[in-house]
């Protein structure tokens, strides 16, 4: 496990730190995938605009300053955003160079709204804990997700895993510290 006490935007920040990055692109290559469908690219296009916003992000995050009172959400999203625009524009050049017609500019409304705050967090949770799970010894990783999320009494966990009861709260103290430390400054 990992133990730094650094949270993953700050670990991003230092020379070096390749395994803060492959978690950062486990966690975040998803939601940005989906920010890209929401913005009507499909297949290659998609995965070039992802390919296109972590290359970005490799430049941007060693110099980028968490402020607490502001999002990394909403700055990635508009990263995102930005990213698809230059794209949209990219091609309207390129098919006008061709002897097409350019594309219409028109203004439309944000279709990455979709992907609101509650499915955004309930995504990144769910592909943090996956991607936590090999950290964890297998009886207290199913002690927490048994007491935690299946919602049965520690009594019966502790009884069927053959530990005390203590032992499955001290499991879910564990993981969910990690988790939050994992998560520090990403959910806003």
């Amino acid at each position: 496990m990992d133990t730094t006490s650094i949270s993953l935007l700050e670990r991003l920040r230092q020379p070096g730190e390749q395994a803060a990055w492959v978690r950062f692109v486990e966690l975040y290559t998803p939601v940005l995938s989906h920010w890209a469908q929401q913005l009507g690219l499909a297949g290659p296009d998609a995965d070039d605009l992802v390919q296109d916003i972590l290359t970005m992000l490799v430049q941007k995050l060693p110099e980028f300053t968490y402020d607490t009172r502001q999002s990394f959400r909403a700055w990635l999203k508009t990263a995102t955003r930005n990213r698809w625009r230059d794209l949209c524009r990219r091609k309207a050049a390129a098919r006008t160079a061709a002897g097409g017609e350019p594309m219409p500019d028109v203004e439309t409304a944000d279709p990455t709204r979709a992907f609101d705050d509650a499915e955004y967090r309930q995504h990144v949770v769910q592909r943090a804990l996956q991607l936590m799970q090999a950290e964890f010894q297998p009886v207290t990783w199913k002690a927490c997700w048994q007491y935690l999320i299946e919602g049965r009494p520690a009594a019966d966990v502790a009884r069927d895993l053959g530990i005390t009861v203590n032992a499955v709260y001290l499991a879910k103290v564990r993981v969910l510290a990690r988790l939050r430390h994992e998560l520090a400054g990403l959910l806003d």
